[in-house]
């Protein structure tokens, strides 16, 4: 049944789009696993008709929803035939070319971006508003900004590398670590927390936006930049110890990560900001303790 004009508005998404839906839309269609899980948290996974497969958390809250591949290969013909009101989308983990083909064939696609922790809580707010829960959606935002303001106050700051893919494991120095770099959510999750993001080397190639988003380093560059903290998440690479081993003669401390905690912006994110600023105090004080004896 074709919805009337007064049951319909028109909001704009993170990337000054005008997206004309219902004012409460019932099919939903969520092509980002953090973002599925910010719909759960709002009790809204009862109207979620499609998600990823990488839509797992919280575990079995998704299970009426149909799985619509990944995120880079979103089965476009089933999102169309699955008729949501609205699909939610992120513009960097999903693909500009299936945005366009699900808003030619009349889908309402809501696209997020998001480079900082306070472009996560704006996004959050907005989000909330368009999909029928503005006062949620504020709430989770006011959430995320006192966790943001209340972080990074006490001890020195660590400089850090942080690998999301390693390219080549075997070929020794010569090997190729991709990093996160510094114009991007989680460089400023954890500039938040009192960590600084190494700089791209010098050679490194840039794109419109300047500094690469996710530079390549080589091994023996990640040791020029002299960092004091390694921190090794387990997504989109799953970092093991024998990953680890390759920094056990480095001065730097080495340290296991969350990804989700590190790049999925949302309910988890005010824990996220506590734990890495507890983490950074605590690598601080034991490298105090060694400097002292």
């Amino acid at each position: 049944m074709t919805l009337g004009v007064a049951t319909q508005r028109t909001v704009v998404d993170d990337l000054g789009t005008s997206v004309t839906l219902p004012r409460h839309p019932q099919r939903i269609v969520s092509l980002v696993p953090s973002l599925s899980e910010v719909l759960w948290w709002w009790h809204l996974a009862d109207r979620i008709v499609g998600v990823t497969e990488y839509c797992i958390a919280p575990p079995r809250a998704f299970e009426a929803a149909q799985r619509l591949r990944g995120t880079k290969n979103a089965d476009v013909s089933a999102i169309i035939d699955l008729e949501p009101d609205l699909v939610v989308a992120n513009e960097e983990e999903n693909r500009e070319v299936d945005v366009r083909r699900l808003r030619d064939a009349g889908i309402a696609v809501y696209v997020t971006k998001v480079r900082t922790l306070r472009d996560a809580a704006t996004s959050l707010s907005r989000l909330g508003e368009a999909v029928g829960v503005g006062g949620a959606g504020e709430g989770l935002a006011a959430t995320l900004r006192r966790a943001s303001d209340r972080a990074g106050q006490r001890g020195p700051r660590l400089r850090v590398v942080c690998p999301i893919w390693r390219d080549g494991a075997g070929k020794g120095e010569d090997e190729t670590w991709w990093v996160i770099g510094r114009d991007t959510y989680a460089a400023d999750l954890l500039a938040v927390a009192g960590f600084d993001v190494v700089p791209a080397p010098a050679h490194q190639e840039t794109g419109e936006e300047g500094e690469s988003r996710y530079p390549r380093f080589a091994l023996r560059e990640l040791a020029d930049a002299e960092p004091e903290v390694i921190l090794l998440p387990d997504e989109p690479y799953a970092f093991t110890r024998q990953d680890a081993a390759e920094f056990r003669d480095w001065p730097a401390a080495v340290r296991h990560l969350d990804g989700t905690a590190l790049v999925w912006w949302g309910p988890r994110t005010p824990d996220a900001i506590g734990d890495l600023d507890r983490l950074r105090r605590s690598i601080a004080r034991r490298a105090e303790r060694r400097r002292r004896r």
